[in-house]
């Protein structure tokens, strides 16, 4: 090999065919590639990962050596790889002197999680819907899908594009005037993520805080369904400014209702109200209306509990064809019943705020 060829930049582009297990990003973007130089001959590699899983962290070693070895032109080659990981105690039960003094996020004024107790509520088409609602009233608008293991934004947006990444961070996919980012803009399509704990945590914590959000009003976040995890930890770090829970009015999703709103109050997070989703059919022949979840559930769970009910939204098959096109409702039929009661609902949120 001739020494003078830099060395760094032959790595830096071998390494980028090394993929992060499950990704379609390399390794170099992931910003793994920490050091190269020769030493008298040898090439030495320093890659330092962050809590890898150790099935990925060994997969990720021997590609790296695989393509140094064939392409890099160097028969002497030594590999410094470091996993780092922290201490983390799981399983321990919820205590108000664990919660930190959770900070806002750089140039975001304000943090809004939507939330619901159970999945199949339709928490992220109301979490969408709200959302291009705030930018069409010309307020600066994110939102983070932070459901890994279920990401529901690139269907619900129509979003079929990596991210760009850069020295700094990840640029969010602007769609419909809010700028956008998920798991699902990354990973392969149909590539399951077998994360948990403390693995889970970082990967949400790099992806949120690793993205370039510039100046925002509000920035909302999609949480997974439940009380787990994910709900605990950003509450923990970020300071949110309120959480929406969005039910349907049976009485099985209105019992995790009371749990959820339980959790954020205990990790301080004031909880705006609660949306009720699929609250009616409206016959579209003779505008009957039906109460296929049940009637009244959200507005008594609201009253119970002592949060206000934001409103009601309809179980409008139009709704449910244009999420599957990628389209929001709101965006697609500004005129439309369903939009003018998302209309109120997130005035009433926006007073609030």
């Amino acid at each position: 090999m001739n020494d003078t060829v830099n060395p760094e930049e032959i790595v830096s582009e071998l390494l980028k065919k090394v993929k992060f297990p499950g990704y379609s990003r390399d390794i170099v973007s992931f910003g793994m590639l920490k050091g190269v130089y020769l030493d008298d001959g040898k090439l030495v590699v320093k890659i330092v990962m962050n809590d890898v899983e150790d099935g990925n962290a060994q997969q990720i070693k021997e590609d790296v050596r695989y393509v140094l070895e064939k392409e890099s032109g160097y028969d002497n080659i030594q590999l410094d790889i470091e996993n780092k990981t922290k201490e983390v105690k799981q399983d321990q039960p919820l205590d108000a002197k664990q919660i930190s003094d959770p900070q806002p996020l750089k140039g975001i004024k304000k943090i809004i999680a939507i939330s619901s107790g159970k999945g199949g509520v339709g928490k992220s088409t109301v979490a969408v819907n709200l959302a291009c609602l705030a930018a069409k009233a010309g307020k600066s608008v994110g939102i983070f899908d932070a459901d890994i293991h279920g990401p529901s934004l690139p269907t619900l947006l129509g979003i079929n594009q990596h991210p760009e990444a850069t020295e700094d961070g990840m640029i969010p996919v602007d769609k419909h005037g809010v700028r956008s980012m998920s798991i699902g803009f990354i990973v392969e399509k149909g590539q399951p993520l077998i994360w948990r704990g403390p693995m889970l945590n970082k990967a949400l914590e790099q992806i949120c805080e690793g993205t370039k959000w510039g100046e925002l009003d509000y920035l909302f976040v999609d949480l997974p369904p439940g009380t787990g995890d994910v709900q605990l930890s950003l509450a923990q770090k970020y300071k949110v400014d309120g959480a929406i829970i969005v039910t349907t009015p049976q009485n099985l999703a209105l019992e995790d209702v009371r749990r959820g709103t339980m959790m954020f109050k205990q990790t301080n997070v004031p909880v705006l109200g609660i949306v009720e989703n699929m609250s009616y059919y409206q016959c579209p022949n003779c505008n009957d209306l039906s109460h296929p979840f049940g009637e009244g559930g959200g507005g008594r769970e609201a009253e119970s509990i002592g949060v206000p009910l934001l409103g009601k939204l309809p179980l409008d098959p139009q709704t449910l064809v244009l999420a599957d096109q990628g389209t929001p409702i709101v965006i697609a039929e500004p005129d439309s019943d369903t939009t003018m009661n998302y209309l109120t609902i997130w005035q009433t949120i926006e007073r609030m705020l």
